[in-house]
């Protein structure tokens, strides 16, 4: 089977599965496991990604008003390719491509390939997502058991910080810094799960926005910096180069010096296995006289 994979966490539940050598073509932002990055890009930003978050945020806006994609298809090289199969995504246009993306590519094509669209909102829809896509590939009892793996790994998580009997700290999830967002989705469910009440977010809900005002009085005691597909190192930078707002000054997480740049593209932006680990760092966290000190510097920092 020939697959093309136009969403990341796809890509890297694929891999998962066995099937890397069956993936034809890939997204420009297919980076884990790193032999992906070998696979040929179908899609490209017509964004800068380079760009400060207000800059990124003011070119998507002007596509979005325009009617315009955010993303470009490589149809020649789609079809060239001649995948059996393209897994795709309809739940964020600005994240990745959508089939609507694809509707001018696939027009072209003499043998049209299966079109699996993924939607989830919550972990659970993304465990089921691993068996949608098991099932897709001839991989389903593969896909059932790194399913079960996935979940019983958050589970214990979870039990364990409901046995750990500590105050569950209040949580401040930013998914993006200009303007403010804070996440929503699957993130809130992951901080409750890890032992924190989430006092924005609204579990299976989208990200919205929020003032600075909103933020200074939401009396969090831990703030997580997350921007939508940045990694720890990023997010500080972008962090420090936007300034601490001084409505925050009296913020218990600032006060008490509890505000964390955490990897997102890793283990909170992508609809993939890695939000298992991402609930263990959270744990970590929020608890760390309780969970073991498996995550670094690389997973998340102190800013």
């Amino acid at each position: 089977m020939r697959v093309c994979s136009l969403l990341p966490s796809a890509t890297e539940i694929l891999y998962a599965l066995g099937l890397g050598e069956s993936i034809v073509g890939v997204t420009h932002e297919c980076d884990f496991p790193p032999d992906a990055k070998s696979k040929p890009a179908l899609i490209r930003p017509r964004v800068d990604p380079n760009v400060d978050a207000a800059e990124v945020d003011r070119q998507v806006r002007e596509l979005v008003d325009k009617g315009e994609s955010i993303y470009a298809v490589d149809a020649e090289l789609l079809e060239s390719l001649c995948p059996d199969l393209i897994i795709t995504q309809d739940l964020c246009h600005v994240c990745a491509a959508s089939p609507e993306d694809l509707a001018s590519a696939l027009s072209r094509m003499a043998c049209q390939p299966k079109i699996l669209s993924l939607t989830p909102h919550s972990l659970a829809d993304v465990w089921y997502d691993i068996l949608r896509i098991g099932d897709a590939t001839g991989t389903w009892e593969c896909a059932d058991e790194f399913a079960s793996s996935l979940t019983k790994r958050v589970a214990a998580v979870e039990s364990a910080a409901r046995r750990a009997g500590q105050v569950k700290p209040r949580v401040l999830c930013l998914e993006w810094l200009e303007p403010y967002y804070v996440a929503g989705h699957w993130v809130p469910e992951m901080v409750e799960k890890a032992g924190g009440v989430d006092v924005f977010g609204r579990s299976g809900g989208i990200s919205y926005r929020v003032t600075s005002q909103q933020i200074a009085d939401c009396e969090a005691d831990i703030l997580l910096v997350m921007p939508c597909g940045y990694d720890v190192a990023r997010t500080a930078r972008e962090f420090r180069a936007s300034g601490l707002s001084n409505q925050w000054r009296e913020l218990p997480a600032v006060c008490s010096g509890q505000v964390f740049a955490v990897d997102a593209n890793a283990y909170f932006s992508r609809s993939g296995p890695r939000l298992a680990d991402g609930v263990e760092l959270l744990a970590q966290i929020f608890h760390g006289d309780v969970f073991s000190k498996k995550f670094s510097a690389a997973d998340f920092l102190r800013i």
